[in-house]
């Protein structure tokens, strides 16, 4: 079955800045702080996404893994959370800690 087009921009593509809050940390992150890594993953999830839920066991191995050599992650919940409160602040802390 095809699934829809890629939309990822082209490896290697400049980071653009940015400025963040981290809910689970509780405090700002920013494009500055990946400066000295070698590589970045930015993905956009959502807790009720079903693709998500399906590879979430295999996001969270793959990032602990590679970030142990050196590749940054930062995971963006872009969802409105009016519409998906499970998206929010509170539901993102929870599935950080699952």
């Amino acid at each position: 079955m095809a699934g829809p087009p890629s939309t990822m921009v082209p490896l290697g593509t400049v980071l653009l800045a940015f400025r963040l809050h981290d809910v689970i940390s509780e405090s700002a992150v920013s494009d500055s702080d990946f400066a000295g890594a070698p590589g970045l993953l930015v993905m956009f999830i959502c807790n009720h996404c079903p693709f998500v839920k399906h590879l979430r066991k295999g996001l969270a191995d793959f990032a602990r893994d590679y970030q142990k050599r050196g590749l940054a992650v930062v995971a963006i919940a872009s969802n409105d959370t009016a519409a998906y409160p499970q998206d929010g602040p509170d539901g993102m802390r929870e599935e950080a800690r699952d």
